[in-house]
């Protein structure tokens, strides 16, 4: 159809048709964006993503920064207490080495004034009052107590057998010798007595009248 001919039919069209057509065709051209204006729109989302992403970097760079600093100072911090506990367990007794120095001291002064004086009496009476200091000390300070065990009734819990001995008048198993002391650390055990053990004797098993009446008729 030519121009002439489309020209012909608007013009044979109502005029409310061709007002109606030309009013959608400017609302439509009204309402679609221009080339121009979408490319503006792009250009402005994509300014938006890449700040967005020099932002989410810097974060990263930054969250990462955090991360290899507190990495370092758990590190130093465990290497520290490492180094802490190894001296600690290393210098542990330093107290109570403290205290067996000054009975070496003891010793010493012992050992010199028996050279001295020749005098084997006051060399033992000085070693006795020695050794009553170095356990007093032990206790008092350490909770280490030494234990008596002849005389008492037989305990496994804190008696090792070495030796047993059947003995009348006995009801139970009793301590009758002391080879080795025991020793206590507070409530527990540190090291068994070793020990003599009394048993109380058994008689003969069957009627001890009946055979010595055997033996007399053989």
């Amino acid at each position: 159809m030519s121009k002439q001919q489309n020209e012909e039919v608007v013009e044979n069209q109502p005029q409310e048709v061709v007002e109606s057509t030309e009013n959608e065709r400017s609302e439509a051209a009204a309402t679609e964006p221009s080339t121009t204006e979408a490319q503006v729109e792009a250009d402005d989302g994509l300014e938006v993503l890449r700040k967005r992403i020099q932002e989410l970097e810097a974060e990263n760079s930054k969250l990462k920064d955090q991360y290899l600093r507190k990495s370092a100072d758990f590190d130093n911090f465990r290497k520290r207490m490492f180094r802490e506990k190894e001296e600690s367990v290393k210098y542990a007794n330093t107290n109570l080495l403290s205290d067996i120095i000054n009975i070496i001291d003891d010793f010493e002064r012992a050992i010199k004034s028996s050279q001295e004086s020749k005098d084997f009496d006051m060399f033992h009476s000085g070693i006795e009052l020695i050794e009553k200091q170095f356990t007093g000390m032990l206790e008092r300070n350490w909770g280490l107590k030494r234990f008596e065990s002849e005389g008492e009734p037989f305990d496994p819990q804190k008696h090792e057998a070495i030796n047993m001995e059947e003995r009348e008048g006995l009801q139970d198993q009793t301590v009758l010798e002391d080879y080795q002391k025991g020793y206590m650390l507070h409530d527990r055990v540190l090291r068994h007595s070793k020990v003599k053990v009394g048993v109380p004797k058994v008689a003969p098993s069957g009627n001890s009248d009946d055979n010595d009446q055997n033996q007399n008729k053989e």
